[in-house]
């Protein structure tokens, strides 16, 4: 079942489907999603914001997000925790 969680500004994504929400000011960081966006592999949900969150995907897809990986991580943790009382 898609468990969709807000992203910021409307953006919504799967959160089954993420494996790491990292804060982009790690060179690495910088690489991997300059490599994603070689491969149009990259999503930019910023709305022209800064970037401060990188989400990255099961398939290797790249989200890049204006809220902070804290708040997003909070969403996740948020929906994860309403399912289970749900069931």
């Amino acid at each position: 079942m898609n468990k969709l969680i807000n992203i910021g500004f409307g953006n919504v994504v799967n959160s089954v489907k993420i494996v790491a929400v990292i804060r982009p000011e790690a060179a690495p960081v910088k690489r991997m999603v300059q490599n994603a966006k070689d491969n149009m592999n990259c999503i930019d949900a910023t709305c022209g914001r800064k970037c401060k969150a990188v989400i990255v995907m099961e398939q290797g897809q790249v989200v890049l997000s204006a809220l902070l990986p804290d708040t997003i991580a909070n969403r996740v943790n948020q929906k994860e925790g309403q399912d289970k009382l749900d069931s």
